[in-house]
Parts: C-alpha cells; structure tokens; sequence
C-alpha cells in the first residue's frame, strides 16, 4: 500500500452497503453518520425487510440513509442500486458453518457468484472503490464457508484486471476473526444461556479464536477505504483468547461464582481448534502499516510493493498474543458500551 497524500475522502460520498442490516453494517452506518465530514448518502441493500423497517424506525428524519431492498445473487438489482454510488462496502454472506456445509450450494450463490455480481455492477456502473469483508476461515480453509470466502478474496483481489485502462474501480479486501458480539456470536449465545441458568455449551475448552470488536472492524475497513490502491489484502494484527477463559470472564461478568457450567459437545464438522490470520504460506508477503488510532498495526498483501524485507511469522489464534480473563472482562465491558 503506497503512502500518498492524496488519501480517499468521504466527505460527500455516496456509499453503499450490501448486508447492510447485519451488526457490521449496522455499526458502520452509526459510524458514517457521525463523521463531521461524511458520506452525502448512505445506502443499505439487503434482503431483510423487517431489519431494514427497524433501522428506519431508528432514524425516521435521516435524509442520509436510503434502502434497497435486494440479494447480491441478483446481478440487476445490483447494477440498478449501485448507480451514482462512489464507494461499496460488500459485506452481504452466508456466514453460519454448519448451514454452509449442509446447504453448500446456497454458500455458494452467495458468496461467490454474489462475489462476480458485485464486481460486475461496481465496474459497469462507475464505482470508485470496493472493500471486500473477509474472514480468517478463508485462510487454509477446511469448511465449505471459508472455501467460499477464499474464492470471494482470490475474485476481489483480481478484479482489477478487468478495470483495464480505466483505473476504477479500485478493490481491496479485509480479513478479520469472529467479531464480539455480532449476530449468532458466543457472547450472544452464551449470556442467553447464563441468564437462563443453563450451562453454555463449549466446543472444546482449549481452541482459541481472536477477537475484534464492530468497532475495530469499521476501523478497519475505513482505513483501507482511505489508503488503498487497489489489490490489496488488509490484515489487523488481533489478539486471541482461549474458549474456556472467555466462558469464564462472562460468568463473573453475570455475577456468577466458581466454575462455569457448560458442556463439551466437541468441534462442529468443519470447525478448526485454531484460526489463521496469515498462513506461514502468506507470511512473506505482507507488509506492516501503523494506524492512526491507538499505534495499532495492519498486514496489507499489496500487490504495488516487494513483499516484506523481514519474514512474518504467521498469524494464528494459539500463538498471538493472549488476552487474560481479566482483560477479557474489561472488553466484554467495553463491547457493550460500545452497543
């Protein structure tokens, strides 16, 4: 990723989200109407009338925000939406795991074949930027979801050969770990459980998965918006925890004493003990950039700059750096002001 003063500005832009009723989008939303020099107009495409009936309800005197209602596997309605749209935020998927492996085709209409349309209506249409969301299950996937999500970044991260001499639109691609939570999330899950005196039940207490907020994850996209190029792959170097700690930072969290109750029902089909961020296959490729905010570091794969002078160690759950229960405490805390 080139450094450059000539940084992308949204101040009136007009963006659009696709899965724009889900948490990511959701909070992206809060975030662009917020800015003191934002977006001209907000759109929300997404398959979800009541979600997106709710959200006008929320902002009923909202001048900014516009609704479409439309699935990413339909290539019209896309060329019909993304017209006059400076900047798309893709971020429509079929997300659950187990629902990908047992419905594969339906993971696939959506997350590839949604993938081309997306691509195709951004270029036919005149967009300016694409940001891609992606997940650390597209790393050395072993479920059809994150074989999916590979494709959707191998398919975005190209896309701009098809630009030609024309230069727009530009594509990147982001990739980060289950966000805190979002829809379906273990926190989500399991705080119902605890409320209801049930014991929460645990794959197994030793994986380790990383964690991000929805507000890192806006962060993270808007940052890539701002400096990419196009091509790259854009990576936030996260922290991890292991199951059986953040199981137990919300039950102090509840008030709880002793040991959770939970139950061991052992790793779903396709379900790894340890995520990847960055693959030791991918390690010597990416390139650090510090952020702004708060001396974080992003990966970026940039395909305009030689990979890195020093080699990367890869990103993965059970070695990055590890919150303790305490600190898992502390987030959990900040996530839900964060709501």
């Amino acid at each position: 990723m080139r450094h450059t003063d000539k940084a992308f500005n949204l101040e009136g832009a007009r963006v659009l989200i696709t899965g724009g009723t889900g948490t990511f989008g959701q909070r992206m939303v809060r975030e662009l109407l917020r800015m003191p020099a934002g977006p001209e107009c907000v759109v929300i495409l997404s398959r979800d009338e009541w979600k997106q009936s709710r959200m006008q309800a929320e902002r009923p005197d909202e001048p900014r925000l516009r609704y479409f209602l439309g699935d990413v596997r339909d290539r019209q309605r896309l060329h019909q939406a993304f017209r006059g749209v400076d900047v798309v935020i893709h971020a429509a998927a079929l997300k659950q795991v187990p629902a990908a492996e047992y419905n594969p085709s339906e993971a696939v209409q959506t997350n590839i074949d949604g993938a081309l349309n997306v691509i195709d209506a951004a270029i036919n249409t005149g967009v300016k930027r694409v940001v891609a969301l992606s997940t650390d299950k597209a790393c050395e996937p072993v479920n059809l979801y994150g074989a999916t999500k590979a494709v959707a970044e191998k398919l975005f991260l190209a896309a701009g050969a098809y630009v030609g001499v024309l230069g727009e639109p530009k594509f990147a691609v982001t990739r980060y770990g289950n966000v805190t939570g979002s829809r379906g999330s273990v926190l989500e899950v399991w705080r119902e459980a605890i409320a209801a005196g049930r014991p929460i039940t645990i794959t197994h207490p030793a994986c380790t998965r990383f964690w991000m907020t929805p507000a890192e994850a806006v962060q993270l996209v808007l940052w890539t918006i701002e400096r990419m190029e196009g091509g790259e792959l854009v990576v936030p170097d996260l922290p991890a925890y292991r199951v059986q700690e953040l199981a137990g930072a919300l039950y102090m969290q509840a008030g709880k004493t002793g040991h959770p109750e939970w139950k061991v029902v052992g790793l779903r089909q396709g379900e790894k003990m340890h995520e990847s961020m960055i693959s030791r296959h991918e390690a010597a490729q990416f390139s650090p950039y510090s952020t702004r905010d708060e001396g974080g570091t992003y990966w970026v794969k940039d395909p305009n700059n030689p990979p890195g002078q020093t080699r990367l160690q890869p990103l993965e759950s059970d070695t990055a750096k590890r919150l303790t229960m305490a600190q898992l405490e502390l987030m959990i805390d900040r996530e839900r002001l964060e709501e």
